[in-house]
């Protein structure tokens, strides 16, 4: 067995980056699977990089990256070869020559391989994860990005266990052994790092399909699952067509190879994985059907198939350098995978909800220990920084560019960059460049962005001279203090504005000013009336804005506003300061806020506008939006002032609200189209409102709504409505749903954490429930998320109860996934990264738990990075 020493964990620098030694040209694959082992037979095709060291210690040595496996035998050019040393997971060869062929087999145990890393069994499923470090599970290679290679693949198997045999690229060739075994012959003729590399083998079905390129090419798509679950890959399919549509149309991007496949399986640390040609995804995120999927879920599918699909050239064919270059390839397909979906759907409404997750998840990062620039200089574990700064944040800094640089000459620039890269590791530093390259701006200050953790803030104020018709806005820009950074430098700030008139007609159009400055004012001409300014129109830069405008100009904003997003925006400000007055005293007046909502409620029964876009203009902030407001994070006294409000609302407001319910009834079939999301979604957040009072009428509404529902999404929302209530409807509709579901995964998800959420009283008891229950598997990812994430990061109330008990929940989680999966309990660690914001009595005991957590046995180097710098910081 390959002497694994335990490693103290080691942080990695950007700074210490050097090129790899020796550049694998090609690497033939062989595996051999067995129930109670996998054979793995690695040669690789070595020469001298002539960019690595060249002379000196070292300069020929060859260091292999490698863990939990027993090595069989070791050749150079096909002779025996022992002159290699093991330390440390690694292999090294001191001396190893310009050019040689390195044969390594060694025995892998996927059957056992808890961390869904590398090789592993999933339900019987043979897959990988490789992304970022989980080839060295599989053989001893140099497992970085950087070192990019050919690739052949054979897989044998048992032909009745395993009839689907899969790996990346062009299927070459296939055929039946002794035994009643078979083997497959794979090959991708495209140069990759290592962890895009796939296998998969199981006994799944497929569907089909092809898509016809720009160049007239034949590409075969094939999406495979188990069998039961095929008439649920429609929609993943369709949105396998418009991803690869939308590429060449948008970016000129082809798909170059004959066959793409994806495959599904249940037990999956991340969303899905862009493996070149074979992407494996979580079957969270292909199966939906009217039945077993909401409307998110649908959106969430088509939003990732097109994800994954955008990485064949955004990650793929052009990747990243190193892992501190994540964002080159996460951003940029982040950003083009919400482009993708607003024009899909809604742009409004997709720009709303992708700045609210923004906000709810990556500006509490930033606030957080755990705040890290979106070009990391540091790191000890590299999934800890799949994070959302590198993810949303990076994706805000795309937009940015391409703001800046408008919508022709950012595509200029993104094909300079495929043209340039293609076929290469590269980094942030030279996406930017090809932005000025091919605009012929300077751009080493907006590189600020990638280098300064951190979320900005940005107060505006303004004045208006009558006489002179000129209308001044300033705007002054300053940047927090983070872990091991200070006194940071302004930022180019792109600030869309525009002017509307007291009557609500836009006077002036939107304007994209460059702030460069600490403090900078912007004049506007020829402006005859006093205007209100729309700022930030589009949230056109990732910053925290505050303006002087008063509530009246936030009305005639939210009324009148020709930008959806600020429209929206403006509402929601005046609802954030509504709820900060009742924070701070209960018995203030809030109801010129009611009488303002009544007013979007009756724009609802005129049937006026985008109904997804009211939907959300009916929702109140959530928590932890609110909470971002705060000096001190109190989830109760938020909870309570928002609840205040929203009985009030329903108070003044139910006959309307009821009228409104009725008129989104569902009247034909069944649609995912956007009109009739729209219609769902602006039923449902009135059933919301509706039953927030949790009495025993709401609890027979939310039962009649779930009872006439023909879809997951409505059944979703009456139990969603029900899961505080303490009414005996409760316990009928989530029986009624466990029975009807049962055989469900993805929907028994749904119904741990519909009950994970819920504000009662009962919920610790319901919680032990849940954990003892036989469907819960702590070695599933998607189960533990269902329960634990929901729980702690959804539920905020009873997650921070005085009491610690939701704290100890989570503690013991943690410390039990440590030795099962230390990837997933590390994520499980973010809801006390801002334990020193809450009120002291709060902080007292999620330090405790923190230091609980610090103090466990063979604490592992993911779950040790994320706790010692929520501790620090």
């Amino acid at each position: 067995m390959f002497p694994d020493t335990e490693v103290a964990p080691q942080t990695i620098y950007l700074k210490d980056y050097t090129p790899a030694t020796y550049k694998a040209l090609h690497v033939d694959l062989t595996f051999e699977l067995f129930e109670d082992k996998t054979i793995v037979k690695s040669e690789a095709h070595y020469i001298k990089n002539p960019e690595g060291k060249k002379s000196g210690d070292g300069a020929n040595r060859l260091v292999l990256h490698g863990q939990d496996q027993t090595i069989i035998s070791v050749e150079i050019d096909d002779a025996p070869f022992a002159g290699y040393t093991l330390a440390d997971h690694k292999m090294i060869i001191e001396d190893a020559g310009e050019k040689f062929n390195l044969t390594i087999t060694s025995e892998i145990h996927p059957e056992s391989n808890t961390t869904l890393e590398g090789l592993y069994k999933s339900q019987g499923t043979f897959c990988t994860q490789c992304e970022a470090e989980g080839f060295r599970r599989i053989t001893f290679f140099q497992d970085r990005p950087d070192v990019l290679s050919t690739f052949s693949v054979r897989i044998e198997g048992d032909k009745s266990q395993y009839p689907v045999l899969l790996s990346n690229g062009n299927l070459i060739d296939s055929g039946d052994l002794e035994n009643g075994r078979h083997f497959t012959a794979w090959n991708d003729p495209f140069p990759k790092p290592c962890y895009l590399f796939a296998l998969v083998a199981g006994d799944l079905v497929r569907i089909e399909d092809t898509f016809k390129t720009m160049s007239g090419r034949n590409v075969d798509l094939h999406i495979y699952v188990r069998s039961g679950d095929e008439g649920q890959c429609d929609h993943a399919m369709q949105s396998l067509k418009k991803s690869m549509q939308w590429d060449e149309e948008k970016y000129g991007r082809e798909y170059e190879l004959d066959l793409f496949n994806i495959v599904a399986v249940s037990d999956f640390n991340m969303g899905a994985m862009e493996n070149t040609s074979l992407n494996i995804f979580n079957t969270k995120l292909v199966l939906a059907h009217q039945e077993t999927a909401t409307d998110t879920d649908f959106m969430s599918v088509e939003g990732v198939i097109a994800h994954e699909y955008f990485h064949n050239w955004t990650g793929n064919r052009v990747t990243c350098r190193d892992w501190f270059q994540l964002s080159l390839k996460e951003g940029l397909t982040v950003f083009r995978d919400h482009e993708f979906s607003a024009d899909m759907n809604s742009r409004d409404v997709q720009r709303i909800d992708d700045v609210d997750h923004l906000r709810r998840f990556q500006f509490p990062e930033d606030a957080s220990p755990l705040a890290h620039s979106v070009q990391p200089d540091n790191f000890i574990e590299i999934s800890n920084f799949y994070t959302m700064t590198v993810y949303e944040k990076g994706a805000e800094l795309i937009r940015m560019q391409q703001t800046l640089l408008g919508e022709d000459t950012y595509r200029k620039a993104t094909d300079l960059y495929f043209e340039r890269y293609d076929g290469h590791a590269v980094t942030c530093d030279d996406f930017v460049q090809c932005m000025a390259d091919a605009s012929g701006r300077n751009m080493s200050q907006f590189f600020l962005w990638y280098k300064q953790a951190g979320t900005p803030s940005l107060k505006a104020t303004s004045s208006y001279k009558k006489e002179a018709n000129q209308f001044t806005l300033t705007l002054t820009q300053s940047q927090p203090d983070t872990p091991d950074q200070t006194n940071k430098k302004p930022l180019l700030i792109p600030v869309a504005v525009g002017l509307l008139n007291e009557q609500g007609s836009e006077t002036h159009a939107t304007q994209i000013l460059e702030m460069t400055e600490r403090e900078q004012s912007f004049t506007f001409d020829n402006v005859h009336t006093r205007p209100i300014p729309s700022i930030l129109r589009g949230f056109s830069a990732p910053v925290k804005l505050t303006t002087d405008l008063s509530d009246d100009d936030l009305r005639l904003l939210q009324l009148s506003d020709t930008d959806g997003f600020n429209k929206w925006e403006a509402g929601q400000t005046i609802a954030l300061r509504t709820i900060q007055r009742v924070i701070a005293d209960a018995d203030t007046d809030i109801s010129q806020f009611i009488e303002d909502f009544g007013i979007l409620i009756s724009q609802g029964i005129a049937k006026n506008g985008d109904k997804a876009l009211l939907a959300r203009a009916l929702s109140l902030p959530s928590i932890a939006v609110i909470a971002q407001a705060q000096n001190v994070i109190d989830p109760a006294a938020i909870d309570s002032a928002r609840t205040q409000i929203l009985k009030a609302i329903k108070g003044a407001h139910k006959d309307a609200l009821v009228g409104l319910y009725e008129d989104n009834r569902n009247t034909g079939e069944f649609s995912i189209l956007p009109e009739a999301m729209g219609r769902r979604s602006l039923q449902n957040t009135v059933l919301e409102l509706l039953t927030v009072t949790n009495g025993t009428g709401c609890a027979a509404r939310a039962k009649a709504h779930y009872d006439q529902a023909d879809n997951m999404t409505d059944r979703v929302a009456a139990l969603s409505c029900l899961s505080d209530s303490t009414q005996p409807e409760r316990d009928e509709v989530f029986t009624d749903f466990y029975h009807r579901f049962k055989n469900y995964q993805l929907v028994i998800d749904k119904w741990f954490s519909l009950q994970a959420i819920a504000n009662r009283d009962e919920i610790f008891n319901d919680f032990a429930r849940l954990r003892n229950h036989a469907e819960f598997n702590i070695k599933n990812p998607n189960r533990v998320r269902s329960l634990y994430s929901a729980f702690a990061i959804n539920n905020p109330v009873k997650f921070h109860d005085p009491s610690g008990q939701g704290y100890a929940i989570l503690r013991d989680a943690i410390i039990e996934l440590n030795a099962i999966n230390p990837q997933i309990a590390s994520r499980q660690v973010t809801p006390f990264r801002e334990w020193r914001r809450y009120t002291p009595q709060l902080q007292t005991k999620m330090k405790a738990a923190l230091e609980t957590i610090m103090g466990s046995a063979n604490l592992s180097s993911d779950v040790f990075e994320v706790v010692s710098k929520c501790l620090k910081g």
